[in-house]
This record gives C-alpha cells, structure tokens and sequence, in this order.
C-alpha cells in the first residue's frame, strides 16, 4: 500500500495501460476469523478425580461444584464461570469425568461429550496412569498416546472446529515432598493413594528414590506425549506445562487425602486453564 500511495503521489499510473485507477475509499479485505475463540459459549470437561473435585468438599466424594473446569462454587471461580458467567456455566457446561479415569477411558467420555457439541473441550487426564500399585503396572508411553491420539481423533470427526484445551499431568513428586510433612498425610497415604509415588512415605533410601524418580519420568513422558499430539491439532491448545510446573503447597491439598486439589486448588487450576484458553497467540 505504501509503495502505491508513493507511486499516485508522483502522478504515475499504478494499475497501467487505461484500467481505472484504485478508489481511495476501498475498504480493506476482512480479516480471516481465528481458528481459536479466546471467548467460547459452551464447555465440556472430560478427565478424572481432579476434574470431579474429588475429596474438595467431602471426605471420599466427587464435588463436581468445586470443579476447576465448570464447577459453580464461588470460591473456585471455574473455567467455565470465568468465560460464561455464572448463568452460562450453568446452562452451557457440563462434566463427564470420572474419578479413577486413566487415558484409556478417555474416548469413552469424549463420545459422550460431543453430543453436547461444546466449543471447547478440557481434558486433564495421567495422574492414574501412573498412580499405580508399582511402577511397572503404570501404563506404557505408546499406549497413552494412542490413546489419546484416538480421543482427538473421534472428537475431531464429531466436532471438526471445536477447541481443546490440554492440561498437563501434575507433578507427583511435589506431591510426595509437600504431603509427607504431615503426618495425617502420610496415615492416608497408607491406605493406598498413589502407592507408586506415595508408598512409605518416609523412606529415602536408594530403592525409594529410584521408585520415584521412575514414576517422575513416566509423568514427564505423559506430558511430552500430550504436548506433541495437541500440537499437530490446530484447535489444540496444551497448557505449557504450567500445571505440573505450578508450586503448589498444603493449602492447595485436600484436607482428607493430601492428593487430590483443595478448593483452593481447584481455583489456583482454574486459573491456569483460563489464563490459557484467553492468551493471545501470534
């Protein structure tokens, strides 16, 4: 546009030959409408405890109000509040997690999901992958990612512009350093919550650490595995890492399990998932 406007300004002939010249008031081509909607009208969350809000409210009992992803609670501010209201979360977002869900349980609730036909999906989904009896039962790399594959594959069938947003797995370790400071912790832990990781809580011999480190690197793969597939989808957007990277205290802990989020958990997800949905991408 410059070099015409410099080319009328010396009195030359920018189209050529007798073609009429361009009209200055010609308005400019529409700009292409994004394939990411920072502001969808409707949520569909699928995953497993976490996204249930299990053991935020009561002891051993989902709380699907207390939900980072499309929980009511004002306390937590879900997803779905923040980007439809409370009205709107309320009429336009729904929950098909389950707890004790594993990756592989992942296609069964997106068929269920995309009947609703949100435009935007959450999936937060791992922790019971690798939150096994031992380290080798957690579920191989390939299979979490075909898994997963299969899951944006029906959804992007189903659902061809609708969006997704992919938290990734949180950091178990930090769980385990954070936790084991309290001794109710550490008596909870021993009745079975996430034995790969929190079994004897105390112990830090070579055999302990080598345990934990294993299923660490499990977590690390899972979440590879979820950045790399959500990349090749255009409507995908995974969350960076901030969910497990995110230096979560007691606080953010149930109060019964020291496992799963709090409700002050939940919000500090909440605003994970939000801050990533709304960001701006060149």
């Amino acid at each position: 546009m410059a070099v015409a406007a410099a080319l009328g300004a010396a009195g030359c002939d920018a189209v050529g030959g007798d073609s009429p010249a361009p009209s200055a008031t010609a308005k400019p081509s529409p700009r292409p409408t994004p394939l990411w909607d920072r502001s969808p009208s409707s949520v569909a969350a699928v995953g497993d405890s976490i996204t249930r809000g299990f053991d935020a409210c009561d002891v051993l009992s989902d709380c699907p109000e207390a939900s980072w992803a499309t929980g009511a609670s004002p306390e937590v501010d879900s997803l779905a509040v923040r980007l439809l209201g409370r009205a709107g979360a309320a009429e336009r977002s729904w929950n098909y997690a389950v707890t004790g869900a594993r990756m592989a349980d992942l296609p069964g609730q997106v068929a269920q999901a995309v009947r609703r036909k949100p435009q935007l999906v959450t999936v937060m989904v791992g922790a019971n992958d690798a939150c096994r009896a031992t380290p080798s039962a957690m579920t191989p790399v390939t299979e979490f990612r075909a898994d997963f594959e299969d899951s944006l594959r029906s959804l992007r069938k189903a659902l061809p512009k609708a969006q997704v947003f992919v938290a990734s797995v949180p950091n178990l370790k930090r769980l385990w350093s954070q936790g084991r400071t309290s001794p109710l912790g550490k008596q909870v832990w021993q009745l079975g919550i996430c034995p790969s990781m929190l079994g004897d809580a105390d112990a830090v011999d070579a055999t302990a650490n080598l345990r934990r480190n294993t299923v660490q690197k499990r977590v690390e793969d899972y979440n590879k595995v979820l950045k790399e597939v959500c990349a090749k989808d255009e409507r995908c957007r995974y969350d960076g890492g901030a969910v497990y990277d995110y230096r979560f205290g007691t606080a953010q802990l149930s109060r019964w399990d020291y496992f799963h989020p709090s409700v002050n958990g939940q919000a500090r997800l909440a605003e994970i998932a939000y801050r990533t949905v709304t960001a701006q991408r060149p």
